[in-house]
């Protein structure tokens, strides 16, 4: 094929021809230089393309390879068509029509403009340019400088519209039903320090088996991370492994779940060697069923007598080399549980009581910390802000000195592997004279917040440890509302911000340690 044509009229004439000889749509994939890689044979109403690979390169390439192949009943470019040319990124897609005489006759041929793809904030509007031609010898168009020109302008486009990709921009997909849930992973993402380029919202009761969001939605998705100059497509929901890499090879995307998300937050806020680790440990647990085979050329490696055998691949190496180091890690984990058995060993030998800083991540535990004990401790309006735990001392005036720790925040749906790694950590609560619930009187989710911390203070065995509801920000609360949430909560409410409601908070505690720690009598919260 000569490179600057769409397609010759022989080779339409041709494709026309056995078209109606065999009553099947035939189509080729042609490279830009003229070459055919794949002569596809459909039915009578579709083409079902092969594997041509994943993409590769910027936001601003396209495949290499333009699609042409005929239709039988006279239909012009049908949404499948449209699809393809968007999801594998083709040059081109162009439909020859197989008359009945067997003769070619109109040409339809398409292309994604990205000055309209760019231009327009709407998901549905039509990112493509449609050229008609009444046959193959009329489509005056030079393919090679068309293709040129479209990179050239999408490159500028792009940089136009985002400047320089020096980070990486996130397209964040909800699929769950719940505003508030796609709300609170937006806010993951901000965490994260990740650009939200963009947002895409599929209120589905059940995740497509494969594509996650379905075919339909498939192409919106490409069209608006391509729109956007996204690389990285994160989810409101938890993938399985064949999820992802699907989704991946549909769009070039690389798909980030909220696990995923959630422990990437935690590899970035981690300081100490305790909290390391343990992230560490988590990544690992995460990333072993998830490991794939990237390179089949070295797929055996010599096993048996005398090197003979299949051996491992490549795959398996990875993955013992994995569990080896989950094995490591877990020993290092055992031993700081350990250090932190003695320490509250030497601390009970002392008739020192323990008062354990619990609660949504983002309620403010560590401004909490703060305003108590007058520290420093990094404190931000960010999810999982404080990750190493933090224990400080405090005088009350009852029960003397007491030890008061900050804890790392929970969230929903907390990830299973996140949990297990942090058991060392997390086993300071169930050894604690009381815990101070901390909650955002101001989230209008508050209730929901702390049935999902109390839920896992449960399934950490820690949900008959004492426990003081402390319900923070109240500076912000509509007071009859404030009041209800005490009086609901048995709580107390402070402002750790504006310092106010301390006094109240530390004698409750201390009457609560001075008791006993028994719990109160139903509606008798504190104001």
């Amino acid at each position: 094929m000569p490179p600057a044509r769409v397609v010759t009229n022989e080779l339409a004439r041709h494709l026309a021809n056995v078209s109606r000889d065999t009553g099947r749509q035939i189509g080729v994939l042609i490279t830009r230089a003229g070459t055919i890689r794949h002569v596809i044979v459909g039915n009578a109403h579709e083409l079902v393309l092969p594997d041509i690979g994943r993409l590769r390169g910027g936001a601003g390439r396209f495949r290499g390879l333009r699609l042409v192949h005929t239709h039988l009943r006279g239909e012009a470019l049908t949404t499948d068509d449209l699809s393809d040319l968007a999801l594998l990124r083709l040059d081109m897609v162009a439909v020859v029509q197989a008359t009945d005489d067997g003769e070619a006759g109109a040409v339809e041929a398409a292309y994604l403009d990205p000055a309209l793809l760019a231009a327009s904030d709407d998901a549905t509007a039509d990112p493509f340019v449609h050229i008609h031609a009444r046959n193959a010898r009329a489509l005056d168009l030079d393919l090679v400088a068309t293709m040129n020109a479209l990179e050239d302008e999408f490159d500028r486009v792009i940089a136009a519209a985002h400047g320089p990709a020096d980070a990486e921009r996130a397209l964040v997909i909800g699929v769950r039903l719940e505003d508030s849930h796609f709300a609170e992973t937006l806010e993951l993402v901000r965490s994260a320090d990740v650009v939200v380029a963009g947002v895409v919202r599929q209120r589905r009761k059940y995740v497509h088996p494969r594509t996650i969001v379905g075919r339909g939605k498939l192409q919106e998705v490409v069209l608006e991370g391509m729109r956007r100059s996204a690389d990285v497509a994160i989810f409101d929901v938890d993938l399985k492994p064949a999820q992802a890499r699907a989704f991946e090879d549909a769009t070039g995307m690389k798909a980030i779940d909220r696990t995923q998300l959630i422990l990437d937050i935690f590899a970035q806020r981690a300081h100490s060697r305790d909290g390391k680790l343990q992230v560490e440990l988590a990544q690992l647990r995460y990333s072993l069923p998830r490991l794939t085979d990237q390179d089949a050329g070295l797929s055996r490696l010599t096993g048996g007598i005398g090197g003979r055998g299949p051996g491992e691949t490549v795959m398996e190496i990875g993955r013992r080399r994995i569990r080896d180091r989950i094995r490591r890690l877990e020993k290092e984990v055992g031993k700081l549980s350990k250090q932190r058995s003695l320490r509250r060993q030497r601390r009970r030998r002392q008739g020192l009581p323990v008062l354990s800083i619990v609660g949504y991540t983002n309620a403010g535990k560590s401004t909490l910390l703060n305003a108590l004990t007058s520290s420093d401790i990094e404190a931000a309006d960010q999810l999982f802000m404080t990750l190493d735990p933090t224990s400080r001392r405090l005088r009350f005036p009852k029960e003397g000195e007491v030890v008061i720790t900050d804890t790392v925040g929970f969230i929903s749906e907390l990830p299973a592997d996140l949990v297990a790694a942090f058991r060392a950590t997390l086993e300071e609560l169930e050894h604690a004279s009381l815990l101070l619930h901390v909650a955002d009187a101001s989230d209008p989710h508050v209730d929901e917040k702390i049935d999902v911390v109390n839920e896992l203070l449960a399934e950490l065995d820690v949900g008959d440890v004492p426990t003081l509801c402390v319900l923070n920000k109240a500076d912000v609360v509509d007071p009859e509302q404030l009041q209800a949430l005490v009086a609901r909560h048995q709580g107390v409410a402070v402002s750790a911000l504006r310092r106010e409601g301390l006094q109240r908070l530390i004698s409750m505690a201390d009457r609560r340690l001075a008791r006993g720690v028994q719990a109160p009598p139903p509606g008798a919260g504190d104001r």
